[in-house]
């Protein structure tokens, strides 16, 4: 099952971030998590969202360019080589990962956030597996 991802490509300039997400808070858009990749010119914000569509249309009202795309949430055994054993699954079907990051959660387990080049396979092969991913209700459900 996949959730949806709001990315904003944004200016790498004092300010920036904070404007974006006051655009976000302003329109009731809770953050859930994060990720923020730099270069010199440009930053790409990556953020699991209550509301992605919502974000997007207000960042765009707002003037930033932005896009809703589909990743999997999964939930992996918080011990050492758990993620290992699960990229070793997803090598094996030649499937990409193209980032990944991961997702604080106030319990037991590690959640992390894949975007493969093969979604709807990867889901696949996980669900064969055993390996749970989250869905968009299950996200808003958890104490973060």
């Amino acid at each position: 099952m996949t959730c949806k991802q709001l990315s904003v490509f944004i200016e790498n300039r004092k300010g920036t971030l904070s404007k974006v997400l006051n655009v976000l808070s302003k329109s009731g858009v809770s953050i859930l998590s994060m990720s923020l990749a730099d270069t010199t010119e440009y930053g790409l914000l990556r953020l699991i969202v209550n509301d992605p569509d919502t974000g997007k249309k207000e960042l765009s009202n707002a003037g930033y360019s932005s896009l809703v795309s589909n990743v999997l949430v999964v939930k992996i055994p918080h011990v050492a080589g758990s993620l290992q054993e699960l990229l070793e699954k997803v090598e094996k079907e030649d499937i990409n990962i193209e980032y990944m990051y991961g997702l604080s959660i106030e319990n037991d387990d590690a959640y992390v956030v894949f975007k493969p080049s093969d979604a709807e396979k990867t889901s696949e092969l996980f669900e064969k597996d055993g390996i749970v991913t989250l869905t968009p209700e299950d996200l808003l459900k958890m104490k973060l």
